[in-house]
């Protein structure tokens, strides 16, 4: 990826074109579908292009956000960006509550128990119906789940690297 984008935040990923007169639609990969409404300003990046640019209209059409640029006006200038990422810069991304984290500064965390013992790394967040997942890689090299809910998750320390849990009997089987 362009170095200039190393620090940006994917919000989405176009999936389509959406008619023929250069709207996108685009699979969210945010908490909250509806910061859509604020975006102004995003970049799209796919393999070694990248592009910056202003959105001019947005629509919600099924679980897609459908998306007009300024100064695409045919199906054809935006079809090469089909597949892009949709990135935002942190200036351009919704403000966090206490508490929450970006997934792209957890990737890559110490997953330690509260004795401080060594679990794993967390490797992704997933989305479920039911919640989200904390993807660890164990120690072991064993793929592990564990649910992002108070009970397990006790403290998440970006300075030191660390995620904390509460294991239980089971947890990691």
């Amino acid at each position: 990826m362009n170095e200039k984008y190393k620090d940006y935040l994917r919000v989405g990923v176009i999936t389509q074109t959406h008619g023929i007169r250069g709207e996108v639609k685009v699979f969210p990969t945010t908490d909250d579908v509806k910061r859509f409404d604020k975006l102004k300003k995003c970049s799209l990046i796919k393999a070694d292009q990248a592009l910056d640019l202003e959105v001019s209209q947005v629509k919600y059409f099924k679980q897609y956000v459908i998306l007009k640029f300024k100064g695409f006006d045919n199906i054809n200038d935006i079809e090469p960006y089909v597949k892009a990422d949709l990135m935002v810069s942190r200036e351009n991304a919704v403000k966090l509550e206490e508490g929450e984290h970006f997934v792209a500064d957890l990737i890559g965390l110490k997953i330690v128990s509260e004795e401080g013992n060594l679990i794993g790394e967390l490797e992704d967040v997933l989305e479920t119906a039911a919640g989200k997942l904390l993807q660890i890689k164990s120690t072991e090299g064993k793929e592990v789940l564990i649910p992002d809910v108070k009970e397990f998750v006790k403290e998440v320390d970006l300075k030191e690297g660390v995620i904390k849990i509460h294991l239980i009997d089971g947890l990691l089987d």
